[in-house]
């Protein structure tokens, strides 16, 4: 057996944020009350959520919660709950604070995609807000002379971007189904952002690591670093007047400040002078896309993700659906025979994202067969459970006789049983790392996430193909996949996470661990993960797996490697009238807050 081990890997540390007295006081509550609820109708065929021989406990709260990546973004949520605010209303302002506090994947100069659920009439909505391919993009235009892919045009230059929808994303939630005016939502970004917040030890290395390349973009270092060039450190304040100013025109003049109004003009301006190809018209052409949600079953819940240009919807249901004929909970969390399943079946999704998956409005995706059970009973067949099949041997299935026709995540729900699940991205960490002058708005480069060459990997190693081409207006494929679970009508989970295209299988087996493994909500998040993507042909796992379960899957014929932590779940389980939330440890300074 050889198992190979990432040169720069490291055990992940359990960097969580100390909990509040309260929380503590009401865990010990809900504790205590355990053997009561246990006693209450419809209570007895679910395993507790919370026990006193687990290791890992969730915040709790009754009312209503919040579950971020920074713990400034989820107070921002908090206060606007707390104030009367619902779901979509916390999940804006939590939007916004995100691209003050989270300069590496939270945003207004990226996109993303938003799940609304709600509560009073039982739908759920799904807000497509990821970018667009400006008019002058072609399906060539990171080649170089001799039919390669330039290395870095298509990540590092203002051609790399496309039109942002964020704003245009964020202000449709609140304008449809938020409470609150878009200035009040605003308010508290704008105060971050003039008076600044508190570096802390993850931002001011990161901002040090990234530092060769901010230095190619003047308009980045003046953002990221002192007028002579000096780092900051711990515990200083990082202040973003041009960031303020953005926010303050959002605020003035909502979101067309952005599109047609003072923003967009000084990102043209900069487009222009640097051979980027978003114009005014690209940015007044920008719309966002209402969609159906892709949904599915497992073991009697309910699960709704993303459609299309997102393939993590469809991939998940796809999963799970092969998943559902095994029984994992026999098995057992992270046994051999459950991961070299898992592996086996993700390795069918994602031979079949290559082949299938792009943005519906210029491709037929086969949603439907992707996500039947039928077609899942098929491919479930073609899994030997004593031998690990080869990628090569592997390519894309046909469902279509089946067809009945860097990133962030955050998680809310407030008092009304009302949710969303909301992940959005600039793609790399700080995007494209250019700042566009005179606006503290970073710029994404999503366009990378389209096949540049078809059959060539991306820069997570992702093959695509003619599905995912560019062609002006179209919106690159992506892996976000901001997911909600339901039971007997109501929001059980609110789940989705970072990760490049890990982002699925991270989503899967918090699913897995709450269903089959029957985890509270934090230990389900600290678990270590696995990952395959069909190519490279390996078995991606985290740190804390069995040697045992490890040497068993290397004799099944897995190659398996052990890498860096993989995902940054933000998680909200709702049971009984009380709410269970965890962040992720593998992101520091996450917090979840409720009350």
């Amino acid at each position: 057996m050889r198992i190979l081990r990432h040169p720069a890997q490291a055990p992940p540390a359990d960097r969580r944020r100390p909990g509040r007295a309260a929380w503590g006081l009401a865990l010990l509550l809900v504790w205590l009350a355990l053997p009561t609820l246990a006693q209450q109708p419809g209570a007895v065929d679910i395993p507790p959520i919370l026990s006193p021989d687990d290791i890992h406990h969730p915040v709790v709260a009754h009312r209503g919660m919040v579950a971020t990546q920074k713990s400034e973004a989820s107070e921002v949520g908090l206060e606007i709950l707390q104030r009367g605010g619902n779901a979509v209303d916390a999940a804006v302002a939590v939007g916004f604070a995100l691209a003050v506090v989270l300069p590496r994947a939270g945003n207004l100069g990226g996109g993303g995609f938003l799940l609304f659920h709600h509560a009073a009439d039982n739908e759920t909505f799904a807000v497509d807000y990821r970018e667009m391919a400006p008019a002058a993009a072609d399906r060539d235009m990171f080649l170089t002379a001799d039919g390669g892919v330039h290395p870095e045009r298509s990540s590092f230059t203002h051609q790399a971007s496309g039109v942002p929808g964020t704003v245009a994303g964020l202000t449709y939630a609140l304008e449809r189904w938020g409470t609150l005016s878009l200035a009040d939502v605003l308010a508290p970004s704008i105060r971050l952002a003039e008076e600044g917040f508190v570096v802390t030890q993850d931002l001011a290395a990161n901002l040090e690591v990234k530092r060769p390349l901010f230095s190619r973009f003047p308009s980045t270092m003046a953002i990221f670093f002192k007028a002579d060039g000096s780092p900051y450190r711990v515990g200083e304040r990082l202040v973003q007047k041009d960031l303020a100013w953005s926010l303050r025109q959002l605020a003035e003049h909502g979101a067309d400040a952005f599109y047609r109004g003072a923003i967009a003009q000084r990102l043209v301006d900069d487009m222009a002078r640097h051979d980027g190809l978003i114009t005014m018209q690209d940015l007044a052409s920008y719309e966002v896309k209402l969609r159906n949600p892709v949904r599915g079953s497992y073991r009697g819940y309910k699960v709704v993700s993303m459609p299309p240009p997102s393939s993590g919807g469809v991939h998940l249901i796809q999963m799970l659906n092969i998943l559902e004929g095994f029984p994992l909970d026999v098995w057992g969390h992270n046994s051999a025979d459950t991961m070299h399943h898992m592996a086996e079946t993700m390795k069918m999704a994602y031979a079949d994202r290559s082949q299938h998956l792009g943005d519906a409005d210029f491709w037929p995706v086969p949603v439907g067969g992707l996500t039947s059970k039928a077609y899942a009973a098929q491919q479930r067949r073609q899994i030997d459970p004593f031998r690990s099949r080869p990628s090569s041997s592997l390519s894309a299935g046909q469902p279509a006789p089946f067809e009945s026709s860097e990133t962030t995540h955050f998680s809310v729900i407030d008092g009304s049983g009302n949710a969303v699940s909301n992940t959005y991205t600039l793609n790399l960490s700080y995007g494209s790392r250019i700042v566009a002058a005179g606006t503290g708005i970073l710029l994404n480069n999503e366009m990378d996430d389209f096949s540049s060459k078809p059959g060539v990997p991306n820069a997570y190693g992702l093959v695509g193909g003619e599905a995912n081409a560019i062609s002006a207006g179209k919106r690159p494929l992506s892996s976000m996949t901001p997911t909600i679970v339901l039971r007997g009508g109501e929001v059980f989970l609110v789940t989705g996470s970072p990760g490049g295209s890990r982002i699925i299988t991270t989503v899967l087996q918090i699913l897995l661990n709450v269903i089959d493994h029957e985890m509270n909500i934090a230990s389900a998040t600290h678990a270590p993960r696995m990952h395959h993507q069909w190519l490279p042909d390996e078995l991606r796992v985290e740190q804390g797996m069995s040697p045992d379960s490890l040497r068993l899957l290397a004799a099944k014929g897995h190659r398996v490697v052990i890498r860096s932590a993989m995902g940054g779940t933000q998680s909200i389980l709702r049971r009984d009238g009380v709410l269970f939330a965890a962040t992720d440890p593998r992101r520091p300074d996450g917090q979840a807050a409720g009350y």
